[in-house]
């Protein structure tokens, strides 16, 4: 009988370890998933190359804050608007745009106007839009 006890103990030990490498393996590939596969190239659009439909949508949206994503002729459009700015003068930069396994990353951020710079006193609605190759998977805004 302990010989058949010992066979179980061996049986349930080597099934423990199998679902331990298992659960490891498993959560190294989710960090994969998340890992750069490569940067993405892509062009600045100045407002008259926008397709007309994402321009209007950016028109509706401009006096708010917003992150919006547009497909068209095999190219992926990724807008980001600012919303309402007191003055003009705000710049936009491009800090990151890459691929993963999973996903494309796109990272932003709203450079205002140098305090020596005489910037005009109207409001504006910085945006930027960003043309690159259409690649079918979601795009996560940093």
């Amino acid at each position: 009988m302990s010989r058949l006890y010992e066979y179980q103990r061996r049986i349930v030990s080597v099934f423990l370890i199998c679902l331990m490498c298992m659960s490891v393996y498993a959560c190294g590939k989710k960090q994969d998933a998340m890992e750069k596969i490569k940067d993405l190239e892509c062009t600045v659009i100045t407002e008259d190359n926008i397709p007309e439909e994402l321009f209007s949508k950016i028109e509706e949206k401009k006096t708010e804050a917003f992150k919006i994503t547009f497909e068209d002729k095999g190219f992926l459009y990724i807008c980001v608007g600012y919303g309402t700015q007191e003055t003009g003068g705000y710049s936009i930069a491009v800090n990151a745009l890459y691929e993963t396994a999973n996903a494309i990353y796109v990272d932003t951020n709203l450079i205002g106007p140098a305090p020596e710079e005489k910037s005009n006193q109207v409001a504006s609605y910085p945006y930027i839009v960003i043309k690159t190759e259409f690649i079918d998977k979601p795009v996560v805004f940093d």
